[in-house]
């Protein structure tokens, strides 16, 4: 059988067409005690929104990196979620439509990555509700070192180091504070966030039954993007050791992170690695991390930000000061990112 015709066959699904709609269907089915569908558009919001007196949060973009982006609407990260089409981004009445729904009078920060779509139609969005007196901000998210160098750092993609800022910036909003406090810490979190990724495969795109690009069976990408991006470099493949030093070293270089430093890890899975070559993957992360005299906070590992089903994964790194450790150590509870709080020892 051709190949292209197995991954057709190969995909769990019924109209390739209806991907997005019928898989947010089944989230909210699953998760309705968090979240709830608005009607005529693609959004899941909280199941409590709005929040009077809270900054709501909004975040979208394209479908096929599941459980990001909805899977992270809850209490103590965001309070809405605007899904496009797969890779696409969402159209501006859906946002206008998300955002309405979780003003809660205190304003809506639209944080998202660094994408021009998303840019674009979520910026008519912004100004459709400020025609309607809502404040809104914007934060883009650009944590990929392989997308742009340090002197363009504004034009790097946001990728799955988005959770880290999306965390930082719920815990501000949940505690009350202002818009203007709650872009701040998004900003802060984002300026000590670096990721970098490496590709294994494409993925197959369901409506096609193919591949969105190609490499060689011995071949890998380092620095792909989420969405079948070029990355920096195309090698041959390499052993879990040899990428896990490539990972860490660009993103550790990058920021550039540094001795003392106290870190939260993510390595995120694309869609189809499996937990057993991650595990091995962040046995050498630790070990060069330690040898840097690096402190490991909180390490997070499985998928996160996938590109549905495409082989590899990224590596992120948050640096917290001491602002940022308590964000990111307020309760969060959504269906795929949990905190609970932190048990004080009594002297």
């Amino acid at each position: 059988m051709h190949k292209e015709a197995e991954s057709k066959l190969k995909k769990l699904i019924n109209d390739p067409l209806k991907v997005p709609d019928e898989e947010v269907e089944g989230f909210v089915k699953a998760f309705s005690s968090y979240v709830r569908k608005l009607e005529g558009a693609r959004v899941v919001v909280r199941k409590d929104a709005p929040i009077l007196g809270k900054v709501g949060i909004l975040v979208g973009g394209g479908s096929g990196h599941e459980p990001f982006w909805f899977g992270f609407t809850g209490r103590g990260m965001y309070d809405a979620v605007v899904v496009g089409e797969i890779f696409s981004s969402p159209t501006p009445d859906a946002a206008y439509k998300a955002t309405k729904a979780i003003n809660g009078g205190k304003g809506v920060l639209y944080l998202l990555g660094n994408y021009e779509g998303d840019k674009m139609n979520l910026g008519i969005s912004k100004q459709m509700a400020e025609a309607e007196g809502i404040p809104i901000e914007i934060v883009n998210v650009t944590d990929d070192v392989a997308s742009a160098p340090k002197d363009r750092i504004q034009d790097r993609r946001g990728i799955a180091g988005n959770i880290f800022a999306i965390k930082i910036a719920g815990a501000k909003a949940e505690r009350g504070g202002s818009l203007g406090e709650v872009k701040a810490a998004a900003l802060k979190a984002n300026s000590n966030i670096r990721t970098m990724g490496v590709a294994l495969s494409p993925c197959i795109i369901p409506s096609t039954g193919g591949p969105n690009f190609t490499l060689a069976e011995d071949e890998m990408e380092v620095g792909m993007g989420i969405h079948g991006e070029p990355g920096i470099e195309r090698t041959k493949l390499k052993s879990a050791n040899e990428v896990a030093e490539i990972l860490t070293r660009k993103v550790v270089e990058d920021l550039p992170f540094k001795a003392d430093d106290r870190v939260v890890v993510l390595l995120n899975g694309l869609g189809g690695t499996p937990l057993q070559e991650l595990f091995i993957l962040f046995r050498k992360i630790e070990e060069i991390l330690t040898c840097m005299k690096i402190e490991l906070y909180k390490v997070y590992i499985g998928n996160y930000c996938t590109s549905i089903d495409m082989m590899g994964c990224s590596m992120s790194l948050m640096r917290l000061d001491d602002e940022l450790k308590e964000l990111f150590d307020e309760p969060a509870d959504t269906p795929y990112f949990k905190m609970y709080p932190v048990q004080k020892v009594k002297p």
